[in-house]
């Protein structure tokens, strides 16, 4: 055996031993706790005397205590570490235990009693002294402990700001870690009920607007955002209040995250504050029981999977254990990075990655013939407005001709659902793209039409973070320097998380009826100067912005739903339900539809300039 091994061995039987050891210790702790408690309620029975007491009897009735304890004790488990030592559940196995052992003195005083010379009243007076003695070596034991495992002098002074239970569990684990950076000084919450309230000894310091004279008394260097799922107009309140001063702002994951970990015992990992945090919003519900339903047990295909959107929607469909996730797409880079996000491997060498165009109708119908998909998440597009200005051809082969061959494979392989991926774009559209998946939603709802299944298209705005989005764009400008380039100072988008539009994609095939267009309430549209102006305020760099001017095509303000599209939310109320005229792809001209865009989009683009 080698010297590690035996270091090893070593060190995991001192840490095996040390509990065992410091559970028999306080077993006899409580023995002692018992026969001083017996020896009080005969000092009380006989009136604060002693001279009557029959010393032998005494000694028989402490042992019968001592024994029972040990038994009881045992045998529910209060001694084999089964509850965290001090906690509440401790402390309610304790009193059971102490009410068991005392019935039992009782009568064995009752049948025993004439022969040890011991009142029958003894166990019952001896109940409450046992109950606070031995919680009360708990709760020493308990102070001593959280008083060692502080954390050190090197560590920061922290904020919490929130003291719900994630505030109050990350309390709990900062106290306790030794090792941890962050020293809690104090809590911050806007609930009137919690003023006065402390978590592990550290006081709630005030509310949101108290925050700067807060930070300047307790010379916080830290303040952690402590909630699920914070709003972003509160974090934007919380940035703009601590502006001025000297503090770091992180935050704390979900808590999915957190549990997901495996380590209960550890500072979860922060983040320093982000933009999506400032302009994103809370992900929609999803109805779990009914998103299950469609996607368990059946084989999913997801178009574009190597993309922003297609990926995030396998990742949110693998956990509704689909009995086949087939990722489709034309780029094998992206394919392979979204397969080693969800199985750490990304050989390419299995059946759950395909690779194919769907410009290519033949490919795509030998795939959907042999794979016979249940459900088709139809993510696959070109994207880039201004590229498709340039290339309009482009966007007719693959947003209007593509979507069609994936619509043509699903009706000829009898799909039962299908979900196509949208755009604000489309609605009232002024540019090529727009007009693309304008056509692309009229496509579904014609394929529905002829079928009768719930083929259906969702629209949702600007998506934070994917490729080639606005913020990865403004994030390299920063980096190389700047300057930032804004097309207009009073520019405005609807902004949404990936994760949260892949959730309203996944929702829409279990509510959307067919050929409707499911269209996500996002709230109040962002300026684009306000999220460039944040952004050179969390680099900490002095970056310019520089005015571009509106492109043609592209609009001031952008809108969700078009002239004379309707916002019934029958089912879900951040969800709206429209109709689609739907049309026959038999009377697509790719010249007239050309000549659509170009006309409407010098109309619209006169229109902008107007304003």
């Amino acid at each position: 055996m080698s010297t590690n091994s035996v270091v090893n061995s070593d060190n995991n039987s001192q840490r095996t031993s040390k509990p065992a050891l410091w559970l028999w210790s306080q077993y006899l702790l409580d023995a002692l706790a018992w026969i001083v408690s017996i020896i009080l309620a005969l000092i009380l029975r006989y009136e604060l005397t002693d001279d009557v007491m029959n010393i032998e009897g005494l000694l028989v009735y402490c042992l019968a205590a001592i024994i029972t304890q040990g038994i009881v004790g045992f045998g529910f488990a209060l001694y084999k570490g089964r509850y965290s030592f001090g906690s509440f559940h401790e402390v309610k196995l304790l009193v059971l235990v102490t009410v068991v052992v005392t019935a039992i003195l009782v009568l064995v005083s009752v049948a025993f009693g004439l022969l040890m010379d011991v009142p029958r009243s003894t166990g019952i007076i001896a109940f409450p002294f046992a109950c606070l003695f031995m919680a009360a070596i708990r709760y020493l034991k308990r102070m001593y402990v959280e008083s060692k495992a502080r954390p050190g002098e090197g560590a920061q002074a922290t904020l919490i700001y929130g003291a719900g239970f994630l505030g109050g569990s990350l309390v709990t684990r900062m106290v306790q870690d030794p090792d941890s950076p962050y020293r809690p000084v104090g809590l911050i919450d806007d609930d009137p009920a919690k003023k006065h309230l402390r978590l592990s000894s550290v006081p709630v310091l005030g509310r949101t607007e108290d925050l700067p004279e807060v930070i300047r008394r307790m010379e916080a260097k830290v303040l952690i955002i402590a909630y699920a799922n914070v709003e972003a107009a509160q974090v934007r309140r919380i940035s703009d209040l601590v502006e001025e001063s000297d503090i770091r702002v992180l935050v704390l994951p979900p808590l999915r995250e957190m549990l997901a970990s495996g380590d209960s015992g550890a500072i979860p990992d922060f983040r320093d504050l982000a933009v999506e945090d400032l302009i994103g919003r809370s992900p929609v519900d999803i109805h779990v029981s009914e998103v299950a339903g469609y996607l368990r047990g059946k084989r999913v295909l997801v178009t574009g999977a190597g993309g922003s959107i297609g990926s995030e929607l396998c990742r949110q469909i693998k956990p509704f254990a689909p009995e086949e996730l087939i990722m489709l797409d034309r780029d094998e880079t992206g394919l392979q990075q979204t397969q080693i996000s969800l199985t750490g491997r990304g050989l390419l060498d299995g059946p759950d990655t395909v690779l194919a165009d769907i410009r290519d109708a033949a490919a795509l119908q030998r795939v959907f013939e042999e794979r016979k998909p249940d459900v088709v998440f139809h993510a696959a597009a070109l994207k880039h407005v201004s590229l498709l200005e340039q290339y309009p051809a482009e966007a007719w082969k693959t947003n209007v001709l593509g979507t069609l061959n994936v619509l043509n494979a699903a009706i000829a392989a009898n799909v039962p659902s299908l979900v196509n991926v949208s755009t604000d774009k489309a609605a009232d559209p002024s540019t090529v793209l727009g007009h693309s998946k304008r056509v692309a939603e009229k496509l579904t709802a014609w394929a529905a039409k002829e079928t009768g299944r719930p083929y259906v298209s969702v629209r949702f705005g600007n998506v934070i973070g994917s490729r080639g989005s606005m913020l990865p764009l403004f994030t390299e400008q920063i980096r190389q320097g700047g300057p930032l380039t804004v097309t207009d100072p009073e520019a405005t988008r609807f902004f949404m998380t990936i994760p949260e539009a892949c959730q309203l994609v996944i929702q829409a095939g279990s509510v959307g009826r067919a050929g409707e267009l499911l269209i996500l309430d996002m709230g109040e549209p962002v300026r684009i100067l306000d999220i460039a102006q944040r952004m050179i305020k969390l680099s900490g760099k002095d970056i310019d912005i520089v005015y571009t001017g509106l492109r043609p095509g592209e609009k001031l303000h952008e809108v969700l739903m078009g002239e004379g599209e309707d916002d019934a939310r029958p089912l879900h109320p951040k969800i709206s339900h429209t109709a689609v005229e739907p049309l026959n792809p038999t009377e697509m001209q790719i010249e007239a539809w050309l000549d659509q865009c170009r006309s409407e989009i010098s109309h619209n683009h006169r229109g902008e300039a107007k304003r």
